[in-house]
């Protein structure tokens, strides 16, 4: 192929074409590494110096920050390099394999993640009582080694040759070689790929309609117990009251009867999912919901071109095209922290609460006295 000092110098105009093009994917992808390691950064110090965000969901958002600034930080200079040398892969073949394995590795634990995401805010929302027992600090350690240890498992073979690493001169990056289907044995990977983007959103939507059925259900219309003295009657007077206020929901005085029986304190365990808590488990799983959403929608054009040159032997693939694709994907290392503070009220709260110089704030007006 012709290089591009032979291509200027029989064509000025596509010479200047190929430089503007390498200043925008510059800018641009200087843009989103900017933005993914501000936004990443500041939402990983937010959960680890806030105590109240030391929650499982929380957790599991730290741990893919921490994956996006590393691919960011060790994935994105390459490309940035490769664009400045005219499309070229200046080191050797066993370096494009480490930064293709890193890759594919951060694509694969994204999906793995927002899959175990998602079963854990249905298990919050249907079951709990069991989910808040379970979903302990090593429980939450123990899913995030699973999800690295799949991921290293999905991105680990080709490394061996099991379908190719190498640099694609038309993405500016070193990634999977996806060729015809008998050619390469790359199409297992990407069917995982979209099983689990697919599951993932199934579970959500089993969560949506388990939401909408219990909408349905009308409070029981009890009628109150009559009260004189703790000496209850009426309708409702079958001890319900005394009880309630032994398990630490009575108000007023010690009733002379229950004198000496110790009221029993709130703990962190409660049987039942209360009104505070299912906005709040309801808002976090709509949140993690959109970062799927995003990891779809950014993800699909790529995808689809590695469809396309799996079952489409000669598939020819418009450049413009296909470096929108491939750019997407690096403007999904930046997303979730976007995400995030846009559909979560709380981490809002303790951004403000946690760094003040972080948020404008209106300047106080000095008191006044009318003469």
């Amino acid at each position: 192929m012709a290089n591009t000092s032979d291509l200027g110098e029989s064509n000025p105009s596509l010479q200047n074409y190929a430089i503007t093009a390498s200043a925008v994917k510059l800018a641009s992808l200087g843009l989103i590494i900017c933005t993914s390691l501000i936004g990443n950064v500041s939402l990983s110090l937010l959960v680890l110096k806030d105590s109240t965000l030391h929650k499982a969901p929380y957790y599991f958002l730290l741990d893919l920050c921490l994956a996006d600034i590393i691919r960011t930080t060790v994935c994105f200079p390459f490309v940035m390099i490769s664009i400045s040398s005219g499309s070229i892969w200046a080191y050797s073949l066993i370096s494009c394999k480490i930064i293709a394995f890193m890759a594919v590795l951060f694509c694969f634990h994204i999906a793995f993640m927002l899959f175990c995401v998602s079963v854990t805010r249905y298990m919050a929302i249907a079951h709990h009582r069991f989910y808040s027992k379970r979903m302990t600090l090593w429980t939450c350690v123990a899913i995030i080694c699973m999800v690295w240890t799949l991921s290293i498992a999905m991105a680990f073979p080709p490394v061996f040759d099991v379908g190719t690493y190498k640099f694609i001169r038309e993405e500016e990056q070193c990634i999977f070689e996806h060729r015809y289907v008998k050619a390469n044995d790359t199409l297992g990977f990407m069917l995982m790929l979209a099983v689990i983007v697919g599951t993932t959103h199934v579970v959500y939507i089993k969560m949506l309609c388990f939401v909408y059925d219990h909408r349905k259900m009308k409070p029981a219309q009890l009628i109150p117990a009559i009260s004189q003295n703790w000496t209850f009657h009426g309708p409702g007077a079958t001890g319900q009251a005394a009880a309630n206020w032994i398990a630490g929901f009575g108000r007023g005085p010690t009733p002379p009867t229950l004198v000496g029986i110790r009221q029993a304190s709130h703990n962190a365990n409660r049987r039942l999912l209360v009104l505070d808590e299912f906005k709040m488990e309801k808002r976090i799983g709509k949140m993690y919901y959109m970062i799927t959403l995003a990891f779809l929608v950014l993800w699909a054009p790529y995808i689809v071109t590695c469809y396309l040159r799996v079952f489409v032997k000669g598939s020819t693939i418009p450049q413009v095209y296909l470096t929108a694709a491939v750019w997407l994907t690096f403007v999904q290392a930046g997303a979730n922290p976007i995400i995030c503070f846009i559909f979560n009220k709380e981490l809002r709260m303790r951004l403000r609460a946690c760094f003040p110089f972080c948020v404008g704030t209106q300047t106080p007006m000095e008191p006044y006295c009318v003469i």
